[in-house]
Parts: C-alpha cells; structure tokens; sequence
C-alpha cells in the first residue's frame, strides 16, 4: 500500500491561534515588566526610564541619537527622562571625544547597580522559560521574534554578542 503524503496543515496561521499568540504577547509582557515596574515605583520612574537605563548598560558610551534610534520616542520624553537619570545620578553623560557636541551615556555605579536589580527577574524568566523550552524551542522563539521586529532593527541579533558586551 503506497504511503500518501497529506499537505502540512498551517495550524498555527488559523485565527484562533493568531489571536493566542497575540494574548500571550500581552501577557508575557504583563509579568515580565511586573517586577521592575515594582521596583521603578520605589523612585518614582516609569518604563521608559527602565528601558533607557537597560540599553545604557548594555551599551556604555552610546550616543543619545544612537538612543533616541533605538527607542523611537521624542527627543523631548528622552530629555525629560534621561535629565531625570542624569540629575539623579544614574547615568553619566561625557562628550565625545572627536565630535564634542555628541553626548556619550554611561550607567554610574548607582544606574548598574539598579539595572542588575531590574533586570535580575527578567533574566530569571528567561532562563527559565528557556530551559523548559529546550535549545529548539528557544531558536523558534527567536525566530518569531525577529519575524514580529522591523526589518530595520533586525541586524542587531545578527552576530553574537560578547559576554558583558
């Protein structure tokens, strides 16, 4: 008897599926941001102080253009945040050392200090969900992540990133 091939059902693109992953889209998102939105409230900080304070420390010495680019906000809600950091003493801001009008950001002791605190449940979350998934699982997820982000911001998960780089 001759083995017949059925088509590949694309289970996954029926609607009640789409709308699953939305939903846990939002509710991954929900408990992920619950333990520094916690800890943010301490000082009277929001997310988007959250997220600034993140890609400092995980770029010491960006510029604010490279920032503002990666969190597509206004130059204004940057400056009211990052002057909030700034004055606080979170980060520190240097000129650059061939164009003197950039302005490079660094985490002060203080702001790394609080980016491990906020970071620590996430990171936790993570390796968790990771583990669970297993090493397929988990280049599937980055697979679909990247299909969900612009195609413009895409090339940042091309190469490996270096430890503590």
């Amino acid at each position: 008897m001759a083995d017949i091939k059925m088509p590949t059902r694309l289970l996954f693109l029926r609607e009640e599926e789409l709308r699953q992953g939305i939903e846990l889209l939002y509710f991954a998102y929900r408990d992920f941001t619950r333990g520094p939105d916690e800890i943010l409230s301490e000082y009277g900080f929001g997310r988007a102080h959250h997220r600034v304070i993140y890609f400092v420390g995980r770029h010491p010495g960006m510029t604010v253009s490279d920032l503002l680019g990666i969190l597509r906000i206004t130059k204004q809600s940057l400056s009211r945040v990052l002057g909030q950091l700034v004055e606080e003493g979170f980060i520190i801001q240097d000129k650059g050392e061939r164009d003197r009008r950039q302005r490079l950001l660094t985490l002060t002791e203080k702001g790394v200090e609080l980016e491990r605190q906020l970071s620590q449940n996430q990171r936790e979350r993570i390796a968790r969900a990771y583990r669970n998934a297993g090493a397929d699982a988990v280049e599937g997820f980055r697979q679909v992540m990247l299909g969900i982000v612009d195609e413009a911001d895409r090339a940042r998960f091309d190469r490996p990133r270096e430890p503590g780089a």
